[in-house]
């Protein structure tokens, strides 16, 4: 799959994507909310995730690359954004989950709401999702934040809390939702 917006292109994952997209998400920073910076088991477990979602679904959370322009970043893996079903225990397993994660430097330039964007599009157009789900924690504002500003509604009926063994040990998650209709309705 390959899609192209103003500035990105979100494309199926090719392997000499995982090194670049691990040395500028798997950070300190970029991790924070997502249990800590992955050791080489969980980071070659989400690759293959990656690469099981595109192939069994024919989507997954996507590699973005900015377009060549010349811009800030040009050329280069800027991170993921895509839609995945959600899997966490506790969560509505299966449900469609929209989820992005940017290198650090990307921050601030528009480039997760281009590419979220563009993924609740091909959602509701091309993979018929009823509707889509946002997960983040809730000290997260800026994810939270981009979700809203993508018109999603919080959904505090879906929120629990991960039990304490987990990776995110006894986090509470938090949900915002999007259906067709609501999608639909903002385009008009």
């Amino acid at each position: 799959m390959r899609v192209t917006t103003d500035r990105l292109i979100l494309r199926d994952w090719q392997d000499e994507d995982f090194a670049p997209f691990l040395r500028h998400t798997n950070t300190p920073a970029v991790m924070r909310w997502l249990g800590g910076v992955m050791d080489t088991e969980r980071a070659h477990s989400l690759t293959e995730r990656l690469r099981g979602w595109s192939e069994e679904l024919g989507h997954t959370f996507w590699a973005v690359q900015r377009k060549d322009d010349g811009g800030h970043l040009s050329g280069e893996i800027l991170g993921f954004c895509g839609l995945t079903p959600v899997d966490l225990p506790g969560a509505p397993i299966g449900d469609f989950e929209i989820g992005w994660r940017l290198r650090e430097d990307a921050w601030g330039h528009g480039y997760a709401w281009e590419a979220a964007e563009e993924c609740l599009r091909l959602a509701f157009t091309r993979f018929g999702a009823p509707h889509v789900l946002a997960l983040t924690t809730p000290t997260n504002a800026a994810s939270w934040g981009l979700m809203q500003r993508l018109g999603m509604t919080r959904r505090t009926d879906l929120d629990f809390t991960l039990p304490p063994d987990s990776r995110m040990g006894g986090e509470t998650i938090i949900f915002h939702a999007m259906t067709r209709e609501q999608w639909e309705e903002r385009r008009r």
